[in-house]
């Protein structure tokens, strides 16, 4: 286990890499020993201290929800994230792609908590009960450290989240089968990607009820307002600078964005 000193200075160290844009080495060599617990406590004091500078804390991204991504990086259950203020974009932004490092779009849905849910034991229906809105949304993923990662790098580093983006139409969660939501994501009229949310462990509710225990666990719970983005159900795709991305919900709308 890491000490506290060696949590904030790794927290520091990836809040340079965010500011500068560049790369740091993994902390997983930097700070040898480094486990699981130790990565989430890196996270929280990277959290605490860009809320310190001004950024509002408004929900967690979920990671590692299918069984293939979970075994690549090693680990038996998915993984988590923050998501603040200053990293929300909407339907029809244009993105500075210089912000991220080697950012890439995962298509995914985000459910918008209508009351405050805490476990221990919160189950899929107990999600559904909670839930006010589930709407489309595109996660961007970004790395701060050099490659390749091991699993405690990725939680350390805010669980690769760079941003999301909001847009089509927001729906209550028992008006479809939201296991059944279909997306293609295109790139400059390409369609690189489709997936349908079932990928996400059976059920997207499935992982916001895994992440609503886990957060128990650190004494914690979702609140009502924050967004949850529930993990990707495509893989991820590579974007730059010029890009301009369409990703196609079907009856649940389209999202646009363009990278300047």
């Amino acid at each position: 286990m890491l000490s506290d000193d060696e949590c904030r200075r790794c927290a520091e160290d990836l809040l340079r890499a965010e500011r500068e844009r560049k790369a740091i080495t993994q902390p997983s060599r930097t700070f040898a020993g480094m486990q699981i617990e130790d990565a989430y406590r890196i996270q929280g004091f990277w959290a605490e201290s860009r809320v310190a500078r001004g950024a509002r804390m408004v929900g967690h991204k979920i990671g590692l929800t299918s069984r293939a991504m979970q075994l690549a990086s090693k680990m038996t259950e998915p993984d988590y994230g923050r998501i603040l203020d200053d990293a929300l974009y909407n339907d029809g932004s244009r993105i500075a792609a210089n912000l991220f490092l080697k950012p890439r779009l995962e298509v995914e849905l985000a459910f918008i908590m209508g009351a405050d849910l805490e476990g221990p034991g919160t189950r899929m229906f107990d999600v559904m009960r909670a839930t006010e809105f589930v709407v489309p949304a595109l996660e961007i993923i970004d790395y701060r450290t050099e490659v390749p990662r091991a699993i405690t790098d990725t939680i350390a580093d805010n669980a690769a989240f760079g941003a999301m983006v909001i847009g089509g139409r927001p729906i209550r969660p028992m008006d479809i089968d939201i296991r059944w939501v279909g997306a293609t994501l295109s790139k400059n009229g390409v369609i690189e990607e489709s997936g349908v949310s079932a990928a996400v462990m059976g059920h997207p509710a499935a992982g916001v009820a895994w992440l609503v225990n886990k957060l128990h666990a650190v004494e914690t719970k979702l609140k009502k307002g924050q967004i949850v983005l529930s993990g990707s159900f495509t893989r991820p795709v590579d974007i730059a600078a010029g890009d301009v991305i369409h990703a196609d919900y079907g009856p649940l709308g389209a999202i646009g964005v363009s990278f300047i």
